[in-house]
């Protein structure tokens, strides 16, 4: 992509201060160096520094927290596949020896995450990429008028590429380490709305390709779930306005110059690792931009 956007630069970086040499050394015969007269005017001995910093207090976590993190664990390690039912509130409080609320607030917070979905009169399931609310979970853009639906979509590119630095650094790679690069377009009733290049890491998406992906008819969020073990279930956006330029504009059928609105986008998987790089640019004449604020 082109977008005419100003060019950015990172911040530099800052160097930790270097650790300061430990104290109370000994000399040979087993004194310390303030205690042997042979030492001459050598400086007394230190305290360690965790001995003088002031009422610094041990940090925890609540009871229900830890529960929590136990039962993304089971989620992370496959002991509950998207879609299957997880053992009830009852069942999970004796198998973690806590109370029944301990659990309870444990699975409100991974409801409210989208890890698992709770279904009245039916149990707590994990969540998966594969229900139809979670189509447009991750995409924002919305219809002017009518109802949300997931766009058609046309494969420009797929391909194995060594990862530029830029995408090495957003997706906690080694520069030059495999990725599978897409681009494509995506349209609404035949109106082409969103260019896009994504960048996956190649180890984990190996054997992805055109073929696949042009013969997969759901989410591919639903794909990338069931074919390759990944599900995301969070991910980081920044967005900003930009200019089309002209092979952008050419693909979205708009004059070079036409209003875009630029998103990039890093999802994450379990353990908050980085799964995906997402550069988008989106037409908005008949769609906008929709987030909702908790």
């Amino acid at each position: 992509m082109n977008p005419v956007t100003p060019n950015q630069t990172s911040p530099g970086s800052t160097s930790s201060a270097p650790a300061a040499p430990a104290s109370g050394v000994t000399s040979p015969a087993g004194n310390s160096a303030a205690g042997n007269p042979a030492a001459g005017n050598a400086p007394a001995a230190q305290p360690p520094q965790s001995a003088v910093q002031p009422n610094v207090a041990p940090t925890f976590s609540p009871l229900y927290q830890q529960i929590k993190a136990l039962i993304t664990q089971s989620l992370q390690s496959g002991e509950w596949k998207p879609g299957e039912m997880i053992p009830s509130e009852v069942e999970l409080a004796n198998r973690y020896k806590v109370s029944q609320g301990t659990v309870r607030k444990a699975i409100d917070e991974l409801a409210a995450e989208n890890l698992v979905m709770r279904r009245q009169g039916k149990g707590t399931f994990v969540s998966t990429h594969h229900e139809a609310r979670a189509h447009i979970r991750f995409l924002r853009l919305r219809p002017d008028e009518g109802q949300p639906h997931y766009p058609e979509s046309r494969f420009l590119e797929v391909k194995r590429l060594r990862a530029p630095a830029d995408v090495a650094r957003l997706l906690d790679l080694k520069s030059g380490d495999a990725t599978v690069y897409i681009k494509r377009v995506q349209s609404f009733d035949g109106v082409p709305t969103i260019v896009e290049e994504l960048w996956l890491p190649g180890l984990l998406f190996k054997g992805l390709t055109a073929e696949r992906l042009s013969e997969y008819k759901g989410p591919m969020y639903g794909l990338f779930e069931s074919e390759f073990g990944t599900r995301m279930i969070r991910a980081d956006e920044k967005v900003r306005a930009v200019l089309a330029g002209e092979e952008d504009a050419a693909l979205l059928h708009v004059a070079p110059g036409t209003p875009l609105l630029s998103a990039e986008r890093v999802s994450f998987t379990y353990g908050d690792k980085p799964v995906e790089l997402r550069r988008g640019l989106y037409l908005t004449t008949r769609h906008h931009y929709q987030n909702d604020l908790n």
